[in-house]
């Protein structure tokens, strides 16, 4: 083993100690950054048996911001502006919907990341013809599954009812009420499991896509990764990155040796014999 790649096992180890020490601490968030740079160390290295070992750590980091994001017991949307750094997010539940997109939904979780606040993000797209909604999620790869829509339980705060001006065209009591109603309740808002649950589905079908593309473990490993960035939520995908790192370390991918190079002064020697 070459003094860069012992250094940098070195360093992952490092970084792994941190984090078990801060994971004992309950120091979630500062737990999950060093495991992440211990992940990129060990994908920089290509050392699949230490990347297969963060694995749990940095699902167990993960397991227990979402616990804290459904304990809270909110649930939000995000429709009409993009998330910025002047948002103060609270623990909870974000349904990022149209016009807003997947983007979004990933700026909205680095946020909350630097923040240090627990949530749950779901960015759905607009309703298909046969009443699904697609979800998707953005990483090195992009992530899209089409669900159910999510059964209504609890109703969103009531707003008022917009004051009008002049007379109104409807002249019907009955049917002026009824819109004012609709105008005062918005519609209500999905639990905080359903968000557990879309996650769930999202994630089932990007592990589904790498069991179907990826030959070997180390391109199972590469896939399971780069959708891990993009939906880190999902419990299924971290131990199926896990199980192909360690086979990935267990039988690595032989790599294809390059040609060796003819002697030319070999060749110099025949060319002169053959002119003569």
């Amino acid at each position: 083993m070459s003094k860069t790649t012992l250094s940098g096992a070195q360093q992952i180890d490092a970084l792994m100690e941190n984090a078990s020490q801060e994971l004992v601490a309950r120091k979630y968030f500062h737990a999950e950054a060093h495991c992440l740079q211990a992940m990129h160390h060990a994908w920089a290295i290509r050392d699949f048996e230490r990347i297969s070992r963060i694995c749990m750590p940095l699902q167990e980091c993960r397991r227990q911001k979402r616990d804290l994001a459904i304990d809270a017991g909110n649930v939000f949307t995000l429709t009409d502006r993009t998330p910025g750094e002047d948002m103060k997010l609270q623990s909870g539940c974000y349904l990022v919907q149209p016009p807003r997109v997947g983007l979004d939904g990933r700026i909205l979780r680095e946020l909350a990341d630097q923040q240090q606040v627990p949530i749950i993000v779901v960015v759905r797209e607009p309703t298909t013809r046969l009443g699904l909604i697609p979800i998707v999620a953005l990483g090195p790869v992009t992530i899209r599954a089409r669900i159910a829509p999510p059964p209504p339980t609890a109703p969103a705060p009531a707003r008022p009812a917009a004051r009008r001006t002049g007379k109104s065209k409807t002249t019907d009591p009955a049917t002026a009420a009824a819109a004012a109603a609709a105008a005062a309740t918005p519609p209500a808002l999905p639990s905080p499991q359903w968000f557990l649950w879309a996650n769930e589905q999202l994630g089932d079908a990007a592990i589904s896509e790498v069991e179907h593309a990826a030959r070997t473990p180390e391109q199972r490993a590469e896939g399971f990764w780069a959708r891990l960035q993009a939906l880190p939520d999902h419990e299924k995908l971290h131990q199926r990155l896990a199980e192909a790192a360690l086979e990935a370390a267990r039988n690595p991918t032989p790599r294809a040796k390059l040609p060796i190079p003819a002697d030319e002064d070999e060749f110099g020697d025949e060319d002169a014999v053959a002119d003569d």
